[in-house]
């Protein structure tokens, strides 16, 4: 009986410090409101099922167990998990917040510096923006800029290198060359950067926009197969496939992985997709500000099902994807970027 009343105590006294707790951090403007009542329930749940454990009879006829407190600790292990997905949740809420700060100032920087729209040459059918997000390219960027055409079928072609919070030369490099760049404060990843430079496009009045990246593996060369059929009214977005082109690891652990996520993909969206983590592609401007995007990372697939669920007309051409040339991958290691890329495509697909 003594064991129990220690028991039934540690539970009060639990409930009583997370309460406490709780409203010491919504007064001092850490937790809203909702994060205070959340805890709050928790408290007093903690708090009734010490005071009161036959309560947890209820769970018995719930989960249909014999014995009482292994329901309660069924019951315990929800309630942590549910948690654990509303942390989550708040973490990636404050993660996407950061971005939008880092993208803002950005933007900034880029109205200060070059002063947007800049007018359209004379006889220019309209504007290509080209979109380089790099992230410690000193290496090769130089290469891949000095290939980037000035016109494109008549459009004029304008190229911002918006640099991740590269450590290297990155930067000065693409200034040397002549090239508008903007830079994020922190490195916060490819969909980040990519945001920025969609946020770049609308300022610039862009009819289309390409997104290029600066490791070397796609061809400038190749930007006309992307851009036609948007000019000739056939699609919205368009995607270079690797698979409809050339590949040059074809047949490495990455095609197959490549190849298992495009049909995943396929599977939920009802369409053909051959190459979903394709970082070259266009887009027509108009649509930009229809696409709800939130990750910083493992952002191709996310596009992809952002622009099917939105009715973007998508269609596939065939692009030269081949080794990286200078530099090392900044994807994440082993498990992590596969990880990564299911979380996306799930997640996507049912918000």
């Amino acid at each position: 009986m003594m064991a129990f009343d220690h028991i039934r105590f540690a539970g009060i006294l639990v409930a009583a410090i997370i309460a406490a707790a709780s409203i010491l951090a919504y007064k001092r403007g850490r937790w809203r409101r909702f994060d205070l009542l959340l805890a709050l329930i928790v408290a007093a749940g903690v708090a009734v099922f010490s005071v009161f454990p036959k309560v947890g009879d209820v769970l018995l006829y719930v989960f249909q167990l014999q014995n009482r407190g292994f329901a309660i600790l069924v019951a315990a292990v929800l309630v942590l998990f549910a948690l654990v997905v509303y942390l989550i949740g708040k973490v990636q809420d404050v993660s996407r917040r950061n971005g939008q700060v880092v993208t803002a100032l950005a933007v900034r920087q880029y109205k200060e510096r070059y002063d947007p729209p800049q007018p359209l040459p004379e006889g220019a059918r309209g504007r290509i923006l080209i979109v380089v997000p790099a992230y410690n390219e000193a290496g090769g960027i130089a290469q891949v800029l000095s290939r980037v055409p000035e016109e494109l079928m008549g459009y004029e072609v304008r190229t911002v290198v918006v640099d991740d919070g590269s450590s290297d030369a990155t930067e000065q490099i693409a200034r040397n060359l002549g090239y508008p760049v903007v830079s994020h404060v922190v490195n916060r990843g490819q969909g980040d950067a990519l945001r920025t430079g969609f946020a770049i496009a609308g300022l610039e009045r862009a009819d289309m926009v390409i997104n290029l990246d600066a490791d070397g593996q796609y061809l400038p060369e190749e930007m006309e197969r992307l851009i036609v059929p948007i000019i000739e009214d056939e699609a919205d977005f368009v995607l270079g496939s690797r698979f409809m082109g050339f590949y040059e690891e074809a047949g490495s652990v990455r095609h197959i992985g490549v190849v298992f996520f495009s049909k995943m993909i396929s599977l939920l969206t009802g369409k053909k997709i051959t190459d979903s983590t394709n970082g070259f592609r266009a887009i027509r401007g108009s649509m930009l500000p229809k696409l709800d995007l939130r990750e910083d990372r493992f952002n191709a697939t996310e596009l992809i099902l952002e622009a099917l669920k939105k009715g973007l007309r998508f269609k596939e051409v065939p692009v030269t994807m081949l080794k990286r040339a200078e530099g090392v991958s900044k994807k994440p290691p082993k498990l992590r970027y596969p990880l990564g890329v299911f979380r996306v495509i799930i997640q996507t697909w049912l918000r």
